[in-house]
């Protein structure tokens, strides 16, 4: 076996960072010149070996050994501003044992592991500190709204979501945050080489948030309208408000909640005609080192669409073996139960149990999951992580994902 698909570009990215990184020292003061800036710049090193199997009716099993590798710079601060760049390379240890998203015809008949190997500038934008304790963030970077349900980085995979973006965010107001972004493109977990892995985007954001409200409680307000030339069909406009908080009962007993509420019908580019919405809630119960929640969310559908997150991190909602990162046509109910753990050793578990019903109730199936980590040292986190999803409709298959990962960042 051997090293497939090697990046063309990393050599010269990297060589760039790297002589970045040759300046790399510890800021403590806004930078004098712009030399100043890179001398005292920060250098980062992040590297992600991840094993992931998958076994699916009707398909042959898949087995990805996949390796991710990024290197960051940025600048001090200089007159306000600060420069940042990020490279990504994803390399595969016999990349034709799983099917790249469609990539590679070798595979054609394998369980999809949407992790192809690609090499790409991962972020590289400016930031400039404005009057008002207001920041604006011109080009190529990460996004993550709430929970990351609506817009998200897709931390999971190994190849970031990203987003060529103007964003101008404001916290002049006590305990306010507002957002404004403009996406001008969306750089999707797919790489360059997919059909789907950029889209054309003439979208914009809108999103304020409030914290200090009863309840330890954070009320969150957002208007997304995307609009996409080259997948219009996820073109919708969602409106929405979600509040989430903390009940303390006492000392060692508190009860966290949230709840979310949206409405989204066709927007911009959009040849579907729909107007649908989401609701979620979710409480729980935490005690010492554990806390156990119920939660169930609702995706709506109209004319045979289901609610679209096009934009979501989709790996983290609606079950890890990842059936419905599309909501099905008849819509999606997902009834959980959740568990998070803290275990002697630095141990740490989080067990979910979802019931997958349509928004008309035919029965979809059943899923477990479960992952545990555990830090090594300061910058190694090693994780063991493990879906299987039994069918109860002829529409899905039944599915079984193992991960093995071991991610060191400096």
């Amino acid at each position: 076996m051997t090293w497939i698909r090697p990046c063309r570009n990393l050599p010269a990215l990297a060589s760039t960072t790297l002589l970045l990184a040759a300046y790399a020292g510890a800021a403590n003061e806004p930078a004098r010149s712009f030399s100043d800036a890179l001398e005292q710049g920060k250098a980062t090193l992040a590297v992600r070996a991840r094993f992931e199997g998958v076994e699916q009716s009707g398909l042959r099993d898949a087995e990805a050994l996949t390796l991710r590798t990024r290197l960051g710079f940025t600048s001090a601060p200089w007159q306000g501003w600060i420069a940042s760049v990020e490279v990504e390379s994803i390399a595969a240890l016999d990349g034709d044992r799983y099917n790249q998203a469609g990539l590679n015809p070798g595979a054609a008949d394998r369980a999809v592991v949407a992790d192809p190997t690609s090499s790409e500038i991962n972020q590289a934008f400016l930031n400039a500190t404005l009057p008002g304790n207001s920041r604006l963030t011109l080009g190529r970077q990460r996004l993550v709204f709430d929970q990351a349900r609506f817009i998200g980085d897709v931390g999971w995979r190994q190849n970031q979501q990203t987003f060529d973006a103007l964003a101008l965010q404001s916290k002049g107001l006590e305990k306010t945050t507002l957002t404004y972004t403009y996406l001008h493109r969306i750089h999707r977990v797919f790489g360059d080489r997919h059909p789907q892995g950029n889209w054309k985007s003439a979208s914009h954001l809108l999103h304020g948030s409030r914290s200090g409200l009863p309840a330890a409680g954070t009320l969150a307000a957002y208007a997304y309208l995307l609009d996409f030339e080259t997948a219009a069909a996820n073109s919708c406009a969602t409106l929405g408000a979600s509040y989430s908080g903390t009940l303390t009962r006492s000392s060692t007993l508190t009860m966290p909640f949230r709840i979310e509420a949206a409405h989204q019908t066709d927007h911009g580019a959009s040849p579907l005609t729909y107007s649908t919405h989401y609701l979620a809630a979710e409480a729980g119960i935490a005690r010492s080192s554990i806390t156990l929640s119920l939660g169930a969310e609702w995706l709506g559908s109209d004319r045979q669409v289901g609610f679209k997150t096009p934009l979501a991190t989709l790996h983290a909602f609606n079950g890890w073996a990842d059936l419905f990162l599309t909501t099905p046509g008849a819509g999606l109910r997902d009834t959980y139960f959740k568990v998070v753990s803290r275990l002697p050793a630095s141990f740490a578990v989080t067990g979910f149990f979802h019931d997958f019903e349509t928004a008309q109730r035919a029965r979809l199936g059943t899923e477990t999951d479960l992952m545990v980590t555990k830090p090594i040292g300061k910058s190694v986190t090693a994780t063991a992580k493990f879906a299987t999803f039994s069918s109860s409709s002829p529409t899905y298959p039944d599915v079984r994902k193992l991960w093995l990962q071991v991610e060191f960042i400096h």
